[in-house]
């Protein structure tokens, strides 16, 4: 099976698809949503420590891996540092635990998952300080090759100026809140010029619900284009992020839609339909805003 994916650059493609694991901690569910992905072509799996859930995710893949002829090195794991384990000894020592956790010997990217530290004033210098420490770390994992791909999560300009001020492994991904009534226009064309891949969470707007309704997937405009094409709203977003340049992970425990959010590839929105979509900014967040943090 070709898996659509995007190289960075240093000889590691990045599948464009992969499967969100927020919130899913219950083993039968872990398994079943891994095991319909398989089926449907997902290569890529996204966690973090402070998901709880890396150590179900390791067991499930290295169970379910060779019942679809699979080996490790045909699948795509990220995973994240937990913001209480910012600074270069944690950091290190969290990286080795993930690594157990997910019974594996490398990851196939690393992500800073927030620039601030746990407990620690937002306005506070030692947010720097220490994610700055854990980068050194995380170069240290990059250059011994057990982290393929290194990056961060929720970083804003400022973060990535200061982190492209000092290190010396750039980052290869930012993994933040990304779809179009949230398009951080401004971090995206940064990144752009820094060569810095953009991958979307909270695609589909699903952090926050007003009114028991979804605003995005329930959003007009998206479900017009949506109708038209045949397709769910959910594809049309997802779609809509791809032809933007990013990486996608969207996250469901309904096999159905596990499987719409995988088929996207066989269609193409037009530059009018994107254009609507660039239309519909409401420069909202549905997920955590790093903007406050030093």
């Amino acid at each position: 099976m070709n898996v659509v994916s995007v190289s960075l650059g240093n000889g590691v493609d990045l599948p464009v698809v992969g499967l969100g694991t927020y919130k899913l901690r219950q083993d039968e569910t872990v398994r079943a949503c891994v095991s319909t992905a398989l089926e449907c072509g997902y290569r890529m799996f996204d966690t973090a420590s402070v998901y709880r859930n890396e150590s179900i995710l390791g067991t499930v893949l290295k169970d379910l891996l060779p019942k679809f002829g699979l080996e490790r090195n045909d699948i795509f794991i990220t995973t994240k540092l937990d913001p209480k384990d910012h600074g270069y000894e944690k950091c290190s020592k969290a990286i080795e635990k993930s690594l157990t956790l997910l019974q594996t010997s490398y990851v196939d990217l690393f992500l800073i998952h927030w620039p601030g530290v746990t407990k620690t004033p937002l306005d506070s210098p030692r947010n720097k300080e220490l994610r700055n420490e854990s980068w050194k770390a995380i170069e240290e994992y990059y250059e011994k090759g057990v982290c393929k791909l290194v990056g961060v999560s929720n970083y804003d300009i400022v973060h990535l100026e200061d982190l492209l001020l000092k290190c010396k492994i750039r980052p290869h991904v930012n993994q933040v809140e990304y779809h179009p009534h949230f398009q951080q226009r401004e971090l995206s064309r940064y990144c752009v010029r820094n060569r810095i891949h953009m991958q979307a969470y909270s695609s589909l707007g699903t952090t926050v619900i007003e009114g028991n309704k979804n605003p995005l997937l329930t959003d007009y405009t998206v479900n017009q284009i949506a109708s038209k094409r045949g397709k769910v709203p959910s594809q049309i977003l997802l779609s809509w992020a791809i032809l933007k340049g990013f990486s996608v992970l969207p996250k469901s425990t309904n096999p159905i839609h596990i499987r719409e959010n995988f088929d996207i590839f066989c269609f193409k929105l037009t530059k009018e339909e994107v254009d609507e979509l660039d239309g519909i900014e409401r420069t909202k967040k549905y997920a955590w805003n790093p903007a406050h943090v030093l």
